[in-house]
Order: C-alpha cells, then structure tokens, then sequence
C-alpha cells in the first residue's frame, strides 16, 4: 500500500532577508525555521533543504542496507550513516556523499562494500536523487 508524507513552509519576505518555517505534518514532530544564510552560510540554529535532504538519504540509506544484509543472512547489529549533501549558490546541489560504518558479525568488508553499494544505488530516496552524483565509503566497525 502506498503512503503518502507530508510536509509544509511558510515563507515570509525575499529570498536573502526571509525567512520560513518548515512544518512536519505527517508525524507532527513540529516545525523548524528555514533561511537563505542557514542554506547558503551558517546554520545558526535554523535548518535547509539540504539538511532535510541529508536526513531523508541517511535514514533511508540506512534501512534499505539493514534489510540487504538481512535478507542476506546477515542482520547487522549497527549501523551508522552521515550524509553530506553539497550545496553551492547560484548551481545547486553538486553532490551527495553516504559514509556508513557497520558492526555485522559474519560478514567480511567485502561483502559489506558490496551491500552498501547496493543500498545506495537502490534506497528510494537515491532512486528520487538519480541527478546528482552520490558516492560512498562504507567500512565495518
């Protein structure tokens, strides 16, 4: 069955001195305020769409590599996953890059490159990411 998610901002002013408010409808976690300088400078405290993004491909990233190596017969006992998402004013997103690290016990590092590079090829949010260049480092812990 499908599902849907969603989400909302509120955008008061021009792009430079504006600011937003990002709202997280569907599980009502709350709401975080959004700017150009926290996109295009520092955070101080607000977050972007790349952060979101970020979050989005970390987790998904992650569960879609528990399943692979599950599936596989071998669960994972950990993983941890960042996200890099790269963004440069005026071109936009330029890249994305996934570092996981990974306790599964039986499991030889070539067969945890081996999953993690699927995962990242076939997570749902780097399938909706095919534009931009996504790269990896995966190692066991």
């Amino acid at each position: 069955m499908a599902t849907t998610r969603t989400a909302h901002t509120k955008w008061e002013g021009n792009l430079l001195e504006g600011k937003g408010v990002v709202s997280f409808d569907s599980s009502g976690i709350g709401a975080q305020p959004v700017s150009w300088p926290s996109r295009a400078e520092q955070a101080n405290g607000k977050t972007s769409p790349e952060e979101l993004i970020a979050a989005a491909h970390s987790s998904c990233f992650s569960m879609a590599l528990a399943h692979g190596l599950a599936g596989a017969g071998n669960p994972p006992t950990r993983l941890e996953t960042k996200a890099d998402v790269t963004f440069q004013p005026g071109t936009g997103i330029t890249g994305i890059h996934l570092t996981v690290r990974g306790e599964v016990p039986g499991l030889d590092e070539q067969g945890f490159q081996s999953a993690a590079e699927d995962a990242k090829k076939n997570c749902p949010v780097s399938q909706a990411l095919t534009g931009t260049t996504i790269t990896l480092t995966a190692e066991l812990a």
